[in-house]
């Protein structure tokens, strides 16, 4: 008998056919439910597969927008973004050996353990380890090959003139935002636009793929300033030179175009170099022509004989009797430094008599004396833009006493900025038209207002003229081959609400006298030593300054080349 048909394997039992076939069914839907989910996942919702994937290699990376240049009237660079490289990683990518995190930690200059922790905080994807390198640097960070460990292109500014323009240029910080000065005032328009690509990286982290670009960078525009950059390093050499002449605390000259009201140069002693990334002292970063206030002592005396002018109460032959030098107003007097019985109205600018400017001040309305000095630009902002700027202080004239009146005449009780104190001399360059100043270059002729009659602006000019002559103040201040009109300075300083035995010595004039293109306006913080006085200190650095860039500008002469002439005896001094 053949039983081969109906024998089974040893061990083996035949599913029962219920059972084989319920396997097979649950095995087709599980398949199934693969091929569903596959399709789902894949097909109509593959967000969750992409969102992984892009997590393991996908990035999205800053592109830097190139800062715009800044440049002086002409051309000439004054700041400009060069293209460096920064160090960065991502913690979770990173593989490196011990002996790569030595080297690593060697090449950037950096103390190991803080390489470490860096590389170490994996609840961050991105951590910088070292920001601007210089491309040697950066190519021995390539070299390591180190996992998750890259460069970036960034940006640092150069300024190629250092702390010649420092204070009106300012600088950057290490993410290239201006943090001072015209670097700060204009950020929106140097600073453009940061853009960015999603890039896809291998597990060294380094780029495999640019996918797209999600927005491209806007670079920041280009940007002419005022400035001429021959003109600033005059002024910035002579400023320099008399701080240190006369151990003055510090010292601040500005040059404007006299027509335009376009600052030619700006320039403080003691200054800094901007390329320097060590925080300077805030004291020697601040922009004194802008943002200091100070008393600008017998400077305004113009202002005081024009507002009586413009109102006729004097003409330029008016005799003011000065009282020998003296002059009571309640308890308190006013004195000069060189008494006189009587002076005209031009030989009190000559002189600088403080008698007589309070006579002419006290002769006025109190309302329309202040609103002279208010149209001249006095009491407010300068419109520079200048971050910072500080406004000069006019007090309402409803508070004003008789004596405040007097004093403010020649320049006590009120203050000024230097960059304002020069835009008001505008107003004797134009006819009486106060321009308004700009640190940008201008390509159109600019309207101001008009302060004074264009009778009235003349006539001061012509006394500003004397003051250079010998006779006044200021000799000191003369040029050969030009016509030179303005006022000296000396004024105490006030400290607690009381004047002491300190000075601000000053010198604001414009030149060639006949038809103004110039106007420069000097003032030195506490010179030390016998000299002190405006047409000592301060004249000499604007005569210095007006002659090179009149020479400069090729202007035409107005006077003899042998027109200087030195008085026999010392200047005359003026205290206000």
């Amino acid at each position: 008998m053949n039983c081969a048909g109906s024998m089974q394997a040893p061990g083996l039992a035949a599913l029962p056919p219920g059972r084989s076939h319920l396997l097979f069914v649950l095995l087709l839907l599980g398949l199934s439910a693969l091929l569903v989910r596959a399709a789902y996942l894949q097909g109509v919702h593959n967000d969750f597969l992409q969102q992984k994937g892009d997590a393991r290699y996908g990035r999205v990376v800053t592109i830097n927008a190139h800062r715009g240049m800044i440049s002086d009237r002409h051309g000439e660079p004054l700041a400009i973004s060069t293209p460096v490289e920064s160090v960065w990683a991502s913690p979770r990518d990173v593989e490196a050996t011990p002996q790569q995190v030595k080297q690593l930690a060697q090449v950037l200059g950096m103390p190991i353990e803080e390489v470490k922790n860096r590389l170490s905080d994996t609840s961050r994807d991105f951590v910088y380890l070292k920001r601007q390198l210089p491309p040697d640097q950066a190519e021995k960070i390539v070299g390591l090959g180190v996992p998750g460990v890259s460069l970036r292109r960034e940006y640092r500014r150069y300024y190629p003139d250092a702390d010649v323009a420092a204070h009106l240029l300012g600088f950057t910080d290490v993410d290239d935002n201006g943090q001072e000065g015209v670097e700060l005032a204009l950020q929106e328009q140097l600073g453009g636009k940061a853009g960015s690509q999603r890039v896809i990286k291998d597990r060294r982290g380094h780029i495999v793929e640019d996918v797209a670009s999600i927005r491209a960078p806007k670079p920041g525009s280009d940007l002419a300033l005022s400035l001429d950059s021959r003109m600033q390093y005059l002024a910035y050499r002579e400023i320099r030179l008399a701080v240190e002449q006369h151990h003055a605390r510090a010292g601040s000259i500005v040059v404007l175009d006299a027509k335009s009201g376009e600052v030619l140069a700006l320039a403080n002693w003691p200054s800094y170099n901007p390329n320097n990334r060590a925080k300077p002292d805030t004291r020697v970063m601040r922009n004194r022509a802008v943002t200091d206030l100070f008393e600008p002592g017998s400077t305004m005396k113009p202002f005081a004989v024009a507002a009586a002018l413009d109102a006729g109460k004097v003409t330029a032959e008016t005799v003011i009797h000065t009282e020998g030098g003296e002059f009571a107003i309640g308890k308190r007097k006013i004195r000069d430094t060189h008494p006189e019985t009587v002076l005209t109205v031009a030989q009190v600018i000559q002189k600088s008599s403080n008698v007589g400017a309070a006579k002419i001040a006290l002769s006025l309305p109190p309302e329309a004396f202040w609103r002279s000095l208010s149209e001249a630009g006095f009491g407010g902002q300068t419109g520079s833009g200048f971050p910072g700027e500080a406004a000069g202080k006019l007090r309402d004239y409803r508070k004003w006493l008789p004596i405040e009146q007097a004093t403010m005449s020649y320049g006590n009780g009120i203050s000024v900025n230097l960059l304002q104190l020069a835009r008001a001399y505008t107003v004797f360059a134009n006819n009486g038209e106060l321009k308004p100043v700009t640190l940008l270059k201008r390509e159109e002729p600019v309207v101001g207002r008009n302060a004074y009659s264009p009778a009235t602006a003349l006539a001061v000019r012509d006394m500003l003229e004397l003051v250079v002559k010998p006779g006044g103040t200021a000799p000191l201040a003369q040029i050969a081959g030009y016509r030179v009109a303005g006022k000296t300075g000396t004024a105490h300083k006030l400290e607690g609400g009381r004047y002491v035995n300190r000075y601000i010595a000053s010198f604001v004039g414009l030149a060639p006298a006949s038809d103004p293109r110039l106007i420069v306006a000097v003032m030195v913080d506490e010179p030390g030593g016998a000299q002190y006085y405006g047409g000592q200190v301060a004249a000499p650095v604007f005569g210095n300054v007006m002659g090179a860039a009149l020479r400069l500008l090729n202007a035409p002469n107005d006077a003899p080349l042998g027109n200087v002439m030195m008085p026999p005896a010392d200047v005359i001094k003026e205290e206000a």
